[in-house]
């Protein structure tokens, strides 16, 4: 039974709403939250992750209906509502030089034409909050990094009845968050695995995350007892995992002792906070009438931004230069499903 409370998840591809916040999610769903996922792209240039899969000629003939099969199954495991907003992946570019991107795409869609459409489905959804992904993406995927765009053009649209107004009644969103990759989850999990006796995948990716800007992760979320629906949305996209990875080899008892949370950065919150948080809602639930909040105009600045309560500051220059630009960047790349390369189970387990 809904609670009155709705949260929208906005992700680039089928799969990233279950490597990235998807117990956090599925907790919210279960204490009746009503979550909605969207999706900006069907992942129809993603590639076959799992290699029992991929001499499948089924699979390989029709990839992006097989994904939406797979969305579906995801979403039922968790409890949640998805849409898609119809946009084609633009693929990950490899090459020196990159190649252009594909036309049509995602990533080379006029700016106005994506904002319309997440616009229209936060006005038609009416969520209180809205999470998604930094500037940069997680990781520089051109889907990503328009999935961040996009969904920050569209909050502060939303709300504003001047904005696309055949898009439906205007409706301001409170908070956004990024979706944390947290290294303190990392180097949590590290030492516990060390601590157990067992081989530990993240020695070197700690490494590799000396000297880079430490971001805002205030907001930790405890959602341990979903692990395993979070697990078991993420095997449902069977196509982009590996179901005998790493990702699934840590013991359970050992992340929820020691990791039991998702984190997550404030962007921006229009009511005030106090951090560090446990809630995506904190900061909501006593502002009284919610949806007359959200429904009503807010002032803005000269851009046109809704005046904030708060915003998360803006990262520092990494300190030194990444030790290997194409290990740190293409391990990300490899377990998103957009290259041919061998992946790194151990980067979702972490991302999740």
């Amino acid at each position: 039974m809904s609670n009155g409370w709705r949260l929208m998840a906005v992700h680039a591809h089928p799969d990233d709403e279950s490597s990235k916040g998807a117990a956090s999610t599925a907790k919210y769903a279960n204490d009746g939250v009503d979550v909605m996922v969207v999706s900006c792209t069907g992942g129809e240039r993603g590639d076959i992750l799992n290699p029992k899969l991929k001499d499948n000629a089924d699979i390989a003939r029709d990839l992006s209906e097989v994904r939406r099969r797979e969305m579906a199954k995801a979403a039922q495991i968790l409890g949640i509502k998805h849409t898609w907003l119809g946009f084609v992946d633009s693929g990950l570019p490899e090459g020196d030089p990159l190649p252009p991107l594909p036309e049509g795409c995602f990533a080379l869609e006029p700016i106005g034409v994506t904002t319309e459409a997440l616009v229209r489905v936060i006005r038609d959804f009416k969520p209180h909050v809205i999470t998604t992904y930094d500037e940069n993406g997680g990781y520089p995927h051109p889907d990503h990094i328009m999935t961040h765009v996009v969904t920050m053009a569209a909050f502060r649209a939303a709300g504003d009845p001047d904005a696309f107004p055949h898009a439906g009644e205007a409706w301001q969103p409170q908070k956004v968050y990024y979706s944390g990759f947290s290294p303190n989850r990392m180097l949590k999990l590290h030492q516990a695995m060390l601590d157990r006796g067992m081989e530990s995948p993240f020695g070197d990716w700690i490494k590799r995350m000396e000297g880079r800007p430490e971001r805002a992760i205030h907001t930790h979320v405890e959602c341990g007892d979903f692990f395993e629906a979070r697990d078991d949305a993420l095997r449902a996209h069977a196509t982009q995992v590996d179901p005998d990875g790493f990702f699934f080899a840590i013991p359970m008892d050992l992340q929820r002792e020691v990791a039991p949370t998702e984190d997550y950065e404030l962007a921006v919150s229009l009511v005030p906070v106090e951090l560090p948080e446990s809630d995506l809602f904190a900061g909501l639930i006593d502002s009284g009438d919610i949806d007359a909040i959200c429904q009503a105009s807010v002032p803005r600045d000269e851009e046109g931004n809704p005046v904030a309560a708060y915003t998360a500051p803006v990262p520092p220059p990494a300190s030194v230069e990444p030790v290997d630009e194409e290990s740190t960047d293409d391990d990300l790349r490899h377990r998103e499903g957009h290259s041919d390369g061998e992946h790194d189970e151990s980067e979702e387990q972490v991302a999740s």
